[in-house]
């Protein structure tokens, strides 16, 4: 039986080839992140949030735009906290903040079942849920995944990414029969349960890969500093592109099912295409995660960007089932790939040794468009009384504007040659 350092020898020895077989030990780590993102804030939160709304406001009186705000300050949260956690996870092995986080999520989601009157405690918990929300979610697994692939990281990435998309497919099932049966206050109880499912495999398989350097020194990892990197054109292309394509993919998606019932599309298709765009999302997720590898990334997300953007314009317009139907699942594609091809560029980029922090930057980009697409979406239709035909084609014309704006990108083909050299495919022997 090999000893932990023989067993950590054993798995520094392996190489790119190696990613291929079904041995290879980062698969195992992705199947850890995987099940670890299928139960995080990601999932959970954004999707089960409005099948609580009813309930709470019948049981404690909330008013809706009060427990809307909740919400909002969960997403300022984590847009604040999201580089902090970077650095921790630039500096830090992995476990030393990904189960700490998940720990507090699940206490903080199951103490939900215990709300009374007040709603300051509700909005202390959603307050807490956004400081740990990115150390449970992609966010944090993915600085992991890049210390052991190289050959198929596009795949991996994607891997771990599908998770949210499953997870965001059973859990607001398996919660609303919980609240129809039993209640809300069980419907926490469960989710808590669940966002604990990521702890025992993170805990056992989780950690950066680790490699000896020459003349049993640790290699560090290469990367330029966030400085040079904050100077670089690159980096605020790639943060252009998230705000705008987050403008539009918040300001569409949060008012879907009400934009395709204004158009005369019954309420059961509106929310069979919410369910087409989490299905795609997946699926495209997959593929592009299989092309990331072997094609231009660059010229990868301008087709996504494309894809979303038309999606959105066939939504917009939609008059027939069909059509919104089609509109939805390109919207999925498109957007849903988007979030694989965008770490995949930082680290290809700007290498390791600074992701986590560079990568937190550009969720508060994220959330600078996601937060103000939905507030502009909801004035125009205060002001007008309905969604009307030319502010739905603005939000189309913003996506293809994110399309547009990655054509600055350079193309290149092939393995990201300045972040995956040898030795800086290791951080440290201390997980």
């Amino acid at each position: 039986m090999n000893t932990p350092k023989q067993a950590t020898e054993q798995t520094a020895q392996y190489s790119m080839a190696d990613e291929d077989s079904i041995r290879y030990p980062g698969w195992g780590v992705a199947t850890a992140a995987f099940v670890g993102v299928m139960t995080s804030f990601a999932p959970i939160i954004p999707y089960t949030f409005s099948l609580f709304l009813n309930p709470l406001q019948r049981s404690l009186g909330w008013r809706r735009e009060s427990m809307d705000g909740a919400f909002g300050l969960a997403a300022i949260t984590v847009a604040l906290v999201s580089p902090a956690i970077g650095i921790l996870l630039d500096r830090y092995p992995p476990r030393r903040i990904i189960l700490p986080s998940i720990l507090v999520f699940a206490l903080a989601l199951a103490s939900l079942s215990r709300l009374g009157s007040s709603i300051g405690r509700f909005y202390l918990t959603f307050f807490v849920m956004g400081l740990v929300a990115n150390g449970t979610a992609q966010f944090a697994y993915t600085r992991t995944m890049l210390t052991w692939f190289q050959k198929r990281r596009g795949f991996a990435l994607a891997l771990i990414l599908t998770g949210s998309g499953v997870g965001s497919i059973f859990i607001p099932p398996a919660t609303q029969w919980v609240i129809s049966n039993l209640g809300w206050r069980s419907a926490y109880l469960l989710l808590g349960g669940l966002a604990l499912l990521g702890l025992p495999l993170t805990s056992i398989l989780v950690r950066n890969r680790p490699v000896s350097g020459h003349h049993g020194k640790i290699a560090l990892p290469s990367g330029v500093s966030v400085g040079r990197a904050l100077s670089s054109a690159a980096f605020w292309i790639l943060a252009a592109i998230t705000v705008l394509s987050a403008f539009s993919e918040n300001g569409l998606v949060t008012n879907l099912a009400a934009i395709l019932t204004q158009h005369g599309i019954s309420a059961s298709t509106a929310a069979l295409a919410l369910s087409f765009r989490g299905g795609a999302g997946i699926f495209g997720r997959l593929i592009v995660g299989l092309l990331i590898d072997r094609l231009s990334p660059q010229r990868i997300q301008t087709c996504v960007l494309a894809i979303a953007a038309t999606g959105s314009f066939m939504v917009s317009l939609s008059g027939s089932s069909g059509a919104a139907l089609i509109g939805a699942a390109l919207l999925g594609i498109g957007l849903g790939s988007e979030a694989d091809v965008g770490p995949y560029l930082m680290a290809r980029y700007f290498g390791r040794k600074h992701f986590s922090v560079l990568y937190g930057l550009t969720w508060t980009a994220y959330a600078i468009g996601g937060g103000t697409g939905p507030v502009v979406v909801g004035h125009f239709f205060d002001h007008a009384g309905s969604y009307q035909v030319q502010m739905l084609a603005g939000l189309a014309a913003i996506a293809f504007a994110a399309a547009a704006v990655s054509l600055l990108l350079k193309t290149d083909r092939g393995p990201a040659a300045f972040e995956d050299l040898r030795a800086s495919v290791a951080i440290s022997f201390e997980d």
